[in-house]
């Protein structure tokens, strides 16, 4: 017997193991479907995000008397949309006296917004992240409001993705949606000419979300598989959606060639493996060669950094064995991507790239420069990055204490792993700086 959606009783009761482990996957796996279906319901992000929560509390005690659905995201996306509804014609008693402002559309019978593999309609997912990259909001706001509504991170993720204090971010989320409410932004996918203002946006949250899912930041794994392929598969929609775009294909080949080393990331035990030491032939060479045509594609007009970093990504996917990585090629590479966007995340990479070039000593006074400027103090790599130089130039003391700043700030359990065994390396005896 299955579950039925509805406007179940909140008493709290009993809750089975097998009904948590379904609410959290379909958490995973539905949020942004379930939310996207309401909001076209409510056209208002706080009240799609309330009934959407109810759902899944809703769920919990459901599937524990009834069982777990066979489709959970229909059904949670039935019980938040009744919720919607009814909070809509609650409204308007409310209001009989008033003008309706806003006249919702008619909710499409449940039937209506599956399609015939039981998943709901992407485009539904794609009207909600260009609502949430209007041009009224700045980019970080519309980045950040697409992360926590549509991709279902936390506050705390999103924090950790623009390198910025929890409760910075938490203010950032609740003014953007505010001001989406205050200013009626309507929920649709903007026509052909709005498209080029929100296109930034857009490509930088699905870029964020595929980071946050390629290394998990607090995770007992490196990765979110989920997000992920939730992000790979935005990225496709938005490319057919916008075929002709240079930096659509930029990201779209990015993501490809960047998630074809997924099985190589870590052994068998779980412990992370760094470049030079993954096996090559297990890497998935057919989405290498179609993220490479699409690299190929981008940089046909002048790239952005999406196409840059693409291209970045290219060249170390075609090395033959990390030895023969074309590093000279990556610094040009670099160079030109910090032109176009000075960020000290790119900054930092591209110190890496130095070190190749020109040895660990330059990229170290490079590195000091970013030190300096301290925005990326809390950003773990930094110090994971100035501990590796520290190390090639044999300074173990100083290398183990910029392992053990790295480790401070690191929450991901395959990384600490890492940083660990760095740790008691230096540890060891042989040439230091003493």
């Amino acid at each position: 017997m299955v579950a039925r959606p509805g406007n179940e009783a909140a008493a709290p009761e009993p809750v089975g193991d097998e009904a948590r482990r379904a609410v959290a996957e379909a958490h995973r796996r539905e949020w942004a479907f379930v939310l996207a279906a309401t909001a076209r319901v409510t056209r208002d992000l706080d009240a799609a995000e309330e009934c959407v929560q109810d759902a899944y509390v809703a769920a919990l005690g459901a599937w524990a008397r009834q069982g777990v659905p066979r489709n959970p995201g229909a059904w949670l996306t039935t019980a938040a949309r009744h919720r919607a509804l009814d909070g809509l014609r609650r409204d308007r008693t409310l209001r009989t006296k008033l003008p309706m402002l806003v006249v919702p559309e008619a909710a499409p019978d449940a039937a209506a917004t599956m399609s015939d593999d039981g998943g709901l309609i992407p485009d539904d997912r794609l009207r909600l992240i260009f609502t949430c990259c209007h041009p009224a909001l700045a980019l970080e706001a519309q980045v950040a409001l697409t992360l926590r509504l549509v991709c279902g991170l936390t506050t705390a993720e999103i924090a950790q993705a623009f390198v910025v204090p929890e409760a910075t971010m938490a203010a950032r989320v609740t003014r953007a949606k505010k001001k989406i409410a205050a200013a009626r932004i309507s929920y649709r996918v903007p026509e052909a000419a709005e498209l080029p203002d929100r296109l930034d946006g857009v490509l930088t949250a699905i870029h964020l979300l595929f980071t946050t899912g390629h290394t998990d930041p607090r995770g007992s794994g490196l990765v979110r598989a989920d997000l992920v392929d939730r992000a790979i598969a935005l990225a496709r929609m938005l490319r057919e959606l916008m075929p002709d775009e240079p930096e659509v294909s930029g990201l779209l080949g990015l993501l490809l060639i960047t998630d074809a080393r997924r099985a190589t990331r870590t052994d068998d035990e779980g412990n992370l493996l760094l470049l030079e030491q993954q096996d090559r032939s297990r890497w998935d060479r057919a989405a290498i060669a179609a993220g490479c045509d699409l690299v190929t594609a981008a940089l046909r007009r002048p790239p952005g950094k999406f196409a840059l970093q693409a291209a970045i990504a290219a060249v170390h996917a075609e090395a033959p064995c990390y030895e023969r990585t074309d590093w000279p090629q990556i610094l040009v590479l670099y160079d030109r991507l910090l032109r176009i966007w000075p960020s000290p995340v790119v900054a930092l990479n591209r110190v890496v790239a130095t070190a190749m070039v020109c040895g660990p000593q330059r990229a170290l006074d490079d590195l000091a420069g970013l030190e300096q400027d301290g925005r990326l103090d809390e950003y773990r790599y930094l110090p994971a990055t100035k501990a590796d130089l520290l190390r090639r130039l044999g300074r173990r003391a100083q290398a183990r204490a910029a392992y053990q700043a790295a480790l401070d700030l690191a929450e991901n359990a395959a990384e600490r792993a890492f940083l660990a065994r760095r740790i008691t390396e230096m540890s060891g005896t042989g040439n230091d700086d003493a």
